[in-house]
């Protein structure tokens, strides 16, 4: 039966992170794996964390299934976090979701419940997106085209080629946003674009799908949800994807929510009943271990307080990261303005060099990063800032 198949490559960062483990060089350096890292090059157990799950474990009775949503908890404090409290679609009763497993687990039930509403349905996703978006997005039967979002030349939006080729969806079509902290790229929508993009939505009616998978990591909670609460209110219908991996460092416990908005509260019941048919045929119940995490963390406020101050912390730090990359870059020389990296949000951005030059660094001083140059800026430190970018200068200058 499987003689037949044959051997795929290994994925890209994946297959990095190896190449990484087994460079004996002290100084090397890993840009590709997108998970947060501390000054020390650690991902840590926040401390909000480590006080939940105390209490849970101090606390829980029973290991019986959670059910196909996931806990009603859970849910309603997720949907709060996402949408903010009194939000018009929460106040209308419009709003039901379900616990995943991730971010990816929840983009892939949220594509086949759209799948079910429309078969093959279109899907428009940014060009770049996040790599893993067109299998889990397209293996569930959904069709992808992709509108301009990145200029790689100029390390910029094409924001008026996005419109233009929005301009072509329709009704029965969706269109997947980034909500914040772009990935791969790093560049954000502004306000005023967002409401550009919601004013096409609801006068074309094509149905927002939005992934946050990074709320927190570029303002503030709230600022990084506001072209995702902004789309909320102008449309009857959407699809939201949540990921609980990175803003709680809940990466190996893999909590994430799918999330629909609907026209009423009737249509809202329907479509939930198809969405845990979709989950009951994929994995049937979520874990719940994680789930539990992030519902005592959002539901107990000195827990909450603890978490947003630690969040604030890791964002804080990566934007510091960014303006002494910049800085860095500029003191070694350099070849090229890097000054958009300092703009850009998240954990991302292109550094905007060839794969040649990627190699090079890989091979030469064994600083790791995916072709397109993307780099995870978390993988940087005050330790490694100095070696880092004056490596790219010499690069840069061969």
């Amino acid at each position: 039966m499987f003689d037949h198949l044959s051997s795929l490559p290994a994925d890209p960062i994946l297959g990095l992170l190896a190449t990484y483990r087994a460079d004996e060089n002290p100084r090397k350096i890993d840009l590709g794996v997108g998970v947060y890292k501390d000054e020390a090059g650690h991902t840590p157990v926040l401390q909000a964390v480590k006080e939940a799950e105390t209490r849970l474990l101090s606390s829980e009775e029973t290991k019986a299934y959670v059910g196909p949503a996931g806990t009603a908890g859970f849910n309603a404090a997720m949907q709060e976090l996402v949408l903010g409290a009194g939000h018009p679609a929460l106040v209308g009763n419009r709003v039901r979701s379900a616990q995943t497993p991730g971010g990816c687990g929840a983009l892939r039930v949220l594509a086949e419940f759209a799948n079910r509403a429309k078969e093959h349905a279109t899907i428009w996703v940014s060009d770049p997106t996040w790599a893993n978006h067109v299998p889990l997005l397209g293996n569930a039967g959904l069709q992808i085209k992709s509108y301009p979002y990145y200029d790689r030349a100029t390390s910029s939006l094409k924001f008026d080629a996005m419109v233009e080729t929005l301009k072509q969806v329709g009704e029965g079509e969706l269109v997947l946003f980034h909500a914040c902290c772009h990935n791969p790229c790093g560049a954000d929508l502004s306000r005023e674009q967002w409401q550009v993009l919601a004013e096409m939505a609801q006068r074309q009616g094509f149905t927002p799908f939005i992934d946050m998978a990074y709320q927190g990591f570029g303002d503030s909670l709230d600022a990084d949800a506001f072209g995702l609460r902004l789309m909320a209110e102008s449309v009857p219908e959407m699809l939201v994807a949540a990921s609980c991996s990175k803003n709680f460092g809940l990466y190996r416990e893999r909590v994430g929510m799918a999330m629909a908005i609907y026209r009423d509260a009737d249509s809202a019941d329907r479509g939930q009943s198809q969405l845990l048919n979709v989950v009951r045929g994929n994995y049937s119940m979520p874990p719940n271990h994680g789930g539990a995490i992030v519902e005592a963390i959002l539901t107990d406020a000195g827990l909450r307080a603890n978490w947003e101050a630690e969040l604030t912390e890791m964002r804080e730090r990566i934007n510091s990261l960014r303006s002494g990359l910049v800085e860095s870059l500029e003191k070694a020389g350099a070849v090229g303005d890097f000054h958009f990296i300092q703009q850009q949000k998240g954990m991302f951005s292109f550094l905007g060099i060839t794969p040649e030059q990627v190699q090079k660094l890989q091979q030469d001083y064994s600083i790791y990063m995916v072709d397109s140059s993307r780099i995870s800026i978390a993988g940087l430190s005050q330790n490694n800032m100095e070696y880092f970018c004056a490596s790219v200068a010499e690069v840069l200058e061969s």
